[in-house]
């Protein structure tokens, strides 16, 4: 067995500025909510900056420094914020033990290549750091969302009962005032019934024109292409005045020429705007479904006798299935978010859920929007789970990924 390369332990001229930066992170969301944020950059920095000398110099044991710094910031933590510094306390005593030896023992090198220089094992960590904090940027307003969600009193804030985990500041009543509204009730069966519907509208015009963009015999290919995706690029402000006066000419066609019922015309122009809006995202999904098609199989089956329906739905449409749904999801989820374009082309008897939930934030500041935000994210998540399975499945398929 070859011998295990022994760890070498690095200066604290690395360690401590390191564990300091890091202290002085977690200390600005501690002093931002004790009302200063300098000092708390200050005390977090200070206070972990000694705690690594102390280890280092002094203790150089990690299982009881472990031990002391969990109990010891958990203490911190619950004298100041009671249960949830407590808990938060527990999580950041663990890292912090942890932290400091990976560091002061060089463990940060194991999984690394031997020969990179000191410059690569700091932008190959920085770079993680970065991606991390997008991460958290990004994911922090939908992580606040959802506990409001559950607060008990009408309020958009965490109330104290809420920071001290008390069962008291929790309810399902804004839940409750979704299910039972009728309000909220036909908003949401709006938007059941026009975004599903808009969605297979999006996914049948959006195969058809990515199959045809990606023959190469098509001339303009590049310019169609630019036309169809252009929804997704001009601002929606825009796309929603041209649709306005545009679905307007058609409304009154329909309802004076043809004598259709309003409400009915309605939720016509409604679907056709919200059609419009997720047939690009088809496109570019089926378009980069169809990179990877074998286009002999096509002439195969007309060799063999199959008609073009058929050699579609028998040989192509099986492969590029996982690209038709994906684009699919992603046009359900543009309908049943979108809320410009329906204020512009539909009526009060359109109302959908996000439109709903604009009049609910400028009109009385209903607390119940938190509920139905927390359960359009759990859709959300759902639709892009199922999206991300499905883009695997297409690469087995395609041969991308071993099976």
């Amino acid at each position: 067995m070859a011998a295990l390369t022994p760890i070498s332990r690095k200066p604290l001229s690395v360690v401590l500025p390191a564990v300091a930066i890091a202290g002085g992170f977690l200390g600005m969301f501690v002093g931002a909510g004790q009302g200063n944020v300098l000092l708390g950059i200050l005390v977090g920095a200070v206070l972990m900056a000694g705690l690594a000398w102390l280890y280092v110099n002094v203790l150089d044991n990690e299982r009881v420094a472990r031990w002391i710094t969990i109990l010891g910031l958990a203490a911190i933590g619950f004298f100041f914020a009671g249960i949830t510094g407590l808990i938060v306390g527990l999580l950041a005593g663990w890292f912090f033990a942890f932290f400091i030896f990976w560091l002061y023992e060089g463990r940060y090198r194991q999984k690394l290549l031997p020969y990179m220089t000191a410059g690569q094992v700091l932008w190959h960590f920085t770079f993680r750091v970065i991606c991390g904090a997008i991460f958290v940027f990004l994911i922090t307003p939908i992580l606040v969302v959802l506990p409001l969600s559950f607060n008990a009193q009408d309020f958009f804030t965490f109330t104290p009962e809420m920071l001290r985990l008390d069962p008291e500041g929790y309810s399902l009543k804004h839940y409750r005032d979704f299910f039972t509204n009728n309000e909220w009730q036909r908003s949401f069966k709006n938007s059941l019934i026009i975004a599903p519907i808009a969605t297979v509208i999006s996914v049948s015009l959006g195969t058809l024109a990515a199959i045809g963009l990606s023959q190469s015999h098509v001339p303009g290919r590049r310019a169609i292409m630019g036309i169809l995706i252009s929804p997704m690029i001009v601002p929606l402000i825009i796309s929603a005045t041209g649709m306005f006066f545009f679905y307007s000419d058609i409304g009154r066609f329909m309802e004076g020429t043809l004598g259709m019922n309003k409400n009915f015309v309605g939720y016509v122009k409604v679907v056709l705007a919200h059609a419009v809006l997720g047939i690009p995202f088809v496109i570019i999904t089926v378009t980069a479904t169809l990179v990877g098609f074998d286009q002999s199989l096509t002439r195969a089956a007309a060799n063999m006798g199959a008609g073009p329906v058929r050699t579609f739905f028998k040989i192509q449409m099986p492969l590029i299935l996982p690209g038709v749904i994906s684009g699919g999801l992603f046009a359900f989820i543009t309908s049943f978010d979108e809320v410009v374009v329906v204020l512009f082309v539909g009526s009060a008897s359109q109302k959908t859920l996000p439109w709903q939930m604009f009049t609910g934030l400028r009109e009385q500041i209903s607390p119940t929007i938190l509920a139905v935000a927390t359960i359009l994210v759990v859709i959300s998540i759902a639709l892009l789970t199922t999206v991300e399975l499905l883009r695997r499945r297409s690469e087995r398929l395609r041969g991308l990924t071993p099976a």
